[in-house]
């Protein structure tokens, strides 16, 4: 690994996450910065997320490089192996954390780039989206973690008081987060990689039909806390230094058609044998879900498998080696079933296309139906952004190349001079073809 002194100290990366904006809902008149930020950068129009098509899966495989098989945060929810059983557990929850290093030993199972980069210059994480995806952007505190559930330092020192980061999710704590956050990037001493991640537009997106003015405030929110660091991007070139500025998306969102009790129906179908059970273990994941199931119940597989494929409301089911191809652990009993809601391209009552069937969350008694969810392979669920703009690349071009959420970290230390050495993403290339 190169030493501080064998990079350029004028190069930093900033990556600023829209939460759910699904790119063919960023358009002039809703997001006039962005529209404005694509005409001076390489905008990447085959951009997907991973599966689960979740915020703190994204977190995670952003912050690594890699899928979820390799990093091991498989869902907003996640079946763990406990000393009772599989048990369901909220990667939401700010004491996740602890419940997974008691279950398996650690947290992420590969470095963050807040790792790498911790003696080359350090990171800064502020997120107001849930305490999971901020804090599994750097679980071990090699960085500054900034979330309204706590905030911490390098070392997981807490930060208290004055200084830690007291907002609500939303537009207007996005709006003081990224002041927060622009102060950081005028200081001296400003981290080597920083990533801004809103709440918006997922946060109107969960509470208002997409499309909607509901929705749409929320865009507009995200469109100036954009505008609010490009012009803090802007001050920091005119000082000489050497900034790669990233503008993205995790997921996109899709309308909710109604939620399915699935736990129910596998119990009636013999499938699972109570509520609370742990032969047979499910984690919603909007969209999508997990079945976890127990080695003593394994043989029951194929009649799990059987049963989905036939409900109408299931878009397709993965198990055994076909986990590979979604970026899921294979021969894992907590990962042992995925599915992928039925999803179409139906328009809502406000002329916004796709929509999908989702999971029944036991823990979360909001209904969604009518408003956007996510997690699945739904073409609109999987349709984020990416605009890059310096650090080389084109201004006003636009590329069909192929991107992953897993190809973040690697470009960004590439522009660090760094190595991304065990990732699986790659470091997107600088003069794509372009169309």
């Amino acid at each position: 690994m190169p030493t501080i002194s064998s990079m350029n100290p004028t190069s930093k990366t900033i990556l600023i996450m829209c939460d759910s904006l699904r790119r063919d809902l960023r358009t002039p008149s809703n997001a006039p910065t962005l529209a404005r930020l694509a005409s001076a950068s390489c905008e990447f129009v085959n951009a997907r997320g991973v599966f689960p098509s979740t915020t703190r899966t994204s977190s995670a495989s952003i912050a690594t490089g890699c899928l979820p098989a390799k990093h091991g945060l498989l869902g907003n929810t996640v079946v763990l192996a406990e000393p009772e059983g599989l048990r369901c557990r909220s990667v939401g929850d700010p004491a996740f954390r602890e419940h997974l290093v008691r279950a398996t030993g650690g947290t992420l199972k590969v470095p963050t780039l807040a790792e790498r980069v911790a003696q080359h210059g350090g990171a800064l994480i502020m997120s107001n989206v849930s305490a999971g995806a901020a804090y599994f952007h750097d679980p071990d505190g090699h960085g500054s973690v900034y979330h309204r559930a706590g905030s911490y330092g390098p070392g997981r020192v807490a930060i208290d008081g004055e200084q830690g980061l007291h907002i609500k999710s939303g537009s207007a704590g996005d709006t003081v987060m990224t002041e927060r956050f622009c102060a950081h990037l005028l200081a001296p001493g400003a981290p080597a990689a920083a990533t801004l991640w809103l709440s918006e537009p997922d946060h109107s997106g969960h509470g208002y039909p997409l499309g909607s003015p509901g929705h749409l405030a929320g865009i507009a929110v995200a469109d100036q806390c954009v505008a609010r660091v490009f012009d803090v991007v802007q001050t920091l070139r005119d000082r000489g230094e050497n900034i790669l500025f990233m503008v993205a998306s995790d997921h996109g969102m899709e309308t909710v058609l109604g939620q399915v009790q699935v736990n129910e129906l596998l119990i009636e179908a013999g499938l699972k044998e109570s509520r609370h059970s742990h032969d047979v273990v499910l984690a919603p994941n909007g969209s999508a879900f997990v079945l976890g199931v127990a080695r003593e119940a394994l043989a029951r597989i194929p009649q799990i498998v059987a049963f989905l494929r036939t409900q109408t409301w299931v878009g397709s089911v993965h198990h055994g080696d076909a986990l590979a191809e979604l970026g899921l652990p294979v021969d894992d009993p907590c990962c042992a079933i995925a599915v992928a809601m039925k999803h179409s391209t139906t328009r809502n009552e406000f002329g916004v296309p796709g929509s999908t069937w989702t999971v029944d969350d036991p823990e979360d008694t909001k209904d969604f139906t009518g408003c956007g969810q996510h997690g699945g392979l739904g073409d609109f669920e999987q349709s984020p952004f990416l605009l890059i703009n310096g650090g080389g690349f084109a201004a006003d071009k636009r590329s069909a190349h192929p991107v992953s959420l897993i190809d973040f970290a690697p470009t960004m230390l590439r522009h660090l001079g760094m190595p991304a050495t065990g990732m699986d993403g790659h470091a997107l290339p600088i003069a794509p073809d372009f169309i």
